[in-house]
């Protein structure tokens, strides 16, 4: 049962009639302009910042994890679909060019870490036949790896597919967001980490936990604090006929459907820590890079600590006595630290710009990856702000703004660590620093049609859009994101 109100669901409809603003970009955030990039010593400086302080902070990172792995297997789906053994040559099939992902993921299937557990229970159910033509063998192989009758693989959490091999055992992407997080997350002999997740896999969640638990506290004599959250059905969205009028189902009712990450900054404001990590559960590295990526998570980290100590200290300067040298020193931390070009006057409205929840960034070089990046924003009160844009918020039919996108420099991997106390110790209210105009239409289909539903600003998008927003430049190696099974062939996913 859905609790929204009418007043919510009329504001939504508006929303849907009106459309939603593009946002207008100023520049693309540069090494020049936005971005700080920092020398060797530097990185240093900040991890050993971080380390020195880490045992008196309360640390938590919080994953994202409700997605399921629908799309990571979109061409292998659409293999079952299209292919028929008893009336196909495979080879002719996998050599058309539109084929060439599933050629790949044929010709490379021994590297997955599934493919034994495939294997082997394809040996059981046929031990008593006899041998298959190659085209009916690739057929099964897909179709125990997928159905509901094998490893079911198209209902599985994400964060629930073996992605890593290590010896002759898989690791999910949700083991490797806990090990991960004993690099730099830890704090007084407890690592924390929480887990967003749909309420029909949370089972499934702790059963994996516990498979693995007692060999991950043993080897790293640590424990763990694991607990979960689902997205609420409260921040759910009213779903339209295409001329925006509420679509009924065929119960009668309206249709509400859940309304993308950015519904869980209600997840997010709910954990009072002094140090949050945030990161998609899909963005993991086979264990042997996980020390590099713990560095620059520390980088970070030590990063925020440094900015927060300053902007708390000019607070209680700006409130407790303030006079022109004060307000003079807050002017040069927003242009050198925050890099805004447009700096506040009035003491009132410096204290206004800085007593905000603070987020850390890690941004990396753009390789045409999809998804967002750091741009410098126009705000509709004539303010400009550091900002993390998501490419469908852009008019790419504006020659400005399309050239902008196309001299960007960076891109967001959601690497990101958020402060969310202020400089009284007090943890801010996150839903007061959001823009609500922001946020997605996207067409989408129930039961064969047609529909659009209505996003809310992203999570690392509208809905910080009124924190305090440092960019920082990282490796790429610190992005290894899984959007299809073939990712998985990337060195950076391979044992060896």
């Amino acid at each position: 049962m859905n609790n929204q109100t009418t007043i919510d669901i009329e504001k939504q409809l508006e929303v849907f009639r009106k459309g939603i603003p593009f946002v207008k970009i100023i520049e693309p955030a540069s090494v020049e302009k936005g971005i700080h990039k920092f020398t060797e010593d530097e990185q240093n400086h900040y991890v050993r910042n971080y380390e020195a302080v880490v045992e008196d902070k309360e640390v938590v990172k919080f994953v994202p994890a409700s997605g399921a792995a629908t799309r990571m297997f979109k061409f292998l789906h659409q293999f079952l679909e299209t292919y028929h053994p008893e009336q196909m040559n495979i080879d002719a099939f996998l050599s058309n060019p539109e084929n060439k992902e599933l050629k790949l993921f044929f010709e490379s299937r021994e590297q997955f870490p599934f493919h034994k557990l495939i294997i082997n229970r394809l040996s059981e159910k046929n031990k008593n036949e006899s041998a298959t033509t190659k085209g009916k063998s690739c057929y099964e192989y897909v179709r125990e790896m997928l159905d509901e009758k094998g490893l079911n693989f198209s209902n599985t959490p994400k964060g629930l597919i073996p992605f890593h091999k290590e010896n002759d055992r898989y690791l999910t992407a949700f083991d490797e967001q806990l090990y991960e997080s004993l690099k730099y997350s830890v704090s007084k002999g407890k690592s924390k980490v929480h887990f967003t997740v749909s309420p029909q896999h949370e089972q499934k969640f702790h059963q994996r936990f516990e498979t693995i638990r007692t060999s991950l506290e043993a080897e790293s004599q640590i424990s763990f604090e694991v607990s979960y959250s689902f997205q609420k059905e409260s921040t759910d969205t009213v779903a339209v006929t295409l001329d925006n009028q509420p679509f009924v189902d065929e119960n009668g009712k309206f249709l509400f459907r859940p309304a993308g990450h950015g519904a869980l900054l209600e997840n997010l404001n709910e954990i009072d820590a002094d140090v949050i990590f945030i990161k998609n559960i899909d963005n993991v590295a086979h264990k042997k890079l996980v020390d590099s990526i713990g560095f620059y998570k520390k980088m970070l980290a030590g990063k925020l600590l440094k900015v927060q100590d300053e902007i708390f200290s000019l607070l209680r300067q700006l409130n407790d006595t303030p006079n022109e040298a004060v307000i003079e020193s807050a002017k040069k931390f927003i242009r050198k630290e925050m890099k805004l070009p447009n700096v506040p006057e009035t003491q009132k409205e410096i204290i206004r710009l800085l007593n905000r929840p603070v987020r850390v960034c890690g941004v990396v070089k753009n390789t045409g990856a999809p998804g967002g990046g750091p741009f410098l924003v126009a705000e509709q009160d004539g303010t400009v702000s550091y900002q993390i844009v998501e490419m469908s918020q852009i008019d790419h039919n504006h020659p400005e703004q399309k050239k902008l996108v196309e001299n960007a420099t960076h891109f967001n991997p959601v690497d990101v660590v958020c402060g969310v106390r202020d400089y009284l110790g007090n943890k801010f209210n996150l839903s007061e620093f959001t823009n609500p105009d922001t946020g997605f239409i996207t067409e989408k289909s129930y039961q064969g049609q047609p529909i659009k539903a209505l996003e809310l600003p992203g999570l690392w998008n509208g809905s910080m859009a009124k924190w305090n927003t440092i960019f920082v430049e990282v490796p790429l190696l610190t992005f290894n994101p899984v959007k299809t099974v073939n990712d998985l062939l990337n060195e950076a996913h391979q044992e060896g």
